[in-house]
C-alpha cells in the first residue's frame, strides 16, 4: 500500500499516440511547456537519410532554446535516469523509432521494453512518451515489418498499461483514453 507521501512524489507518465503527421510531437510538446518545469527533450532518432535530417531539423527548429536536447537513439533508459530530476519534465519522441533501432541492433526487444517500464515506474520526473501507433492498417506484407509492427504494439500495451494518461491523437486532435 502507497503512503501519501510515496503518492505525492510519484511522478507521471504519459503515452501519446496517433499517426504519422497526426500532431502528437506538438501536442506533446505543448503539454510540457505547460508544466512549468524544465523541458527535456529524448531524441530516439538517427538521421539516416536527407528526408530524416530534414525531419529533425524541423522538430529542432519548432522547439526554443529552453529545451535540454539528448540524442538517445539505443539507450533509452540511461537517457532517462541521467535526466531524472523533480525539476524537469522529459519528453521522449518517439518510441517506435526506438524500436526500429532495437530491431536494427537485433537487441532483445522484450527484455529492453520490460526495462524501460521499470525505470518509467521508478522516475522522479514526469515523462511525456510519443510514439506511432501502427497497429491500425492492414497486415504488412514481410516479417520485418510485423515483427516491427508487433514490437510496437506489445511495448504500447505494457507503457499504456502503466501510464497515468494515455492519448490518442488524429487530425491534431486529442482524444483521452485514460487517465
Amino acid at each position: 500500500m502507497s503512503t501519501v507521501s510515496e503518492i505525492k512524489t510519484k511522478s507521471s507518465t504519459m503515452l501519446v499516440l496517433g499517426g504519422a503527421r497526426s500532431g502528437k510531437s506538438t501536442f506533446a510538446e505543448n503539454h510540457v511547456l505547460e508544466s512549468g518545469l524544465s523541458p527535456y527533450y529524448i531524441a530516439t532518432s538517427q538521421a539516416w537519410d536527407d528526408e530524416m535530417r530534414a525531419r529533425i531539423n524541423t522538430h529542432k527548429e519548432r522547439r526554443s532554446s529552453i529545451w535540454t536536447n539528448i540524442e538517445a537513439p539505443d539507450d533509452l533508459e540511461s537517457a532517462l535516469t541521467a535526466a531524472d530530476d523533480e525539476s524537469h519534465i522529459i519528453l521522449v519522441d518517439c518510441l517506435t523509432l526506438w524500436v526500429t533501432n532495437l530491431m536494427m541492433a537485433k537487441a532483445d526487444i522484450a527484455a529492453r521494453s520490460q526495462s524501460l517500464c521499470a525505470v518509467l515506474q521508478d522516475m522522479k520526473a514526469p515523462v511525456v512518451l510519443v510514439s506511432n501507433e501502427v497497429g491500425l492498417g492492414i497486415v504488412p506484407e514481410n516479417d520485418m515489418a510485423r515483427a516491427f509492427r508487433d514490437h510496437a504494439g506489445r511495448l504500447h500495451q505494457e507503457i499504456a498499461a502503466m501510464a497515468d494518461e494515455v492519448y490518442f491523437i488524429a487530425a491534431g486532435l486529442p482524444l483521452k483514453m485514460k487517465g
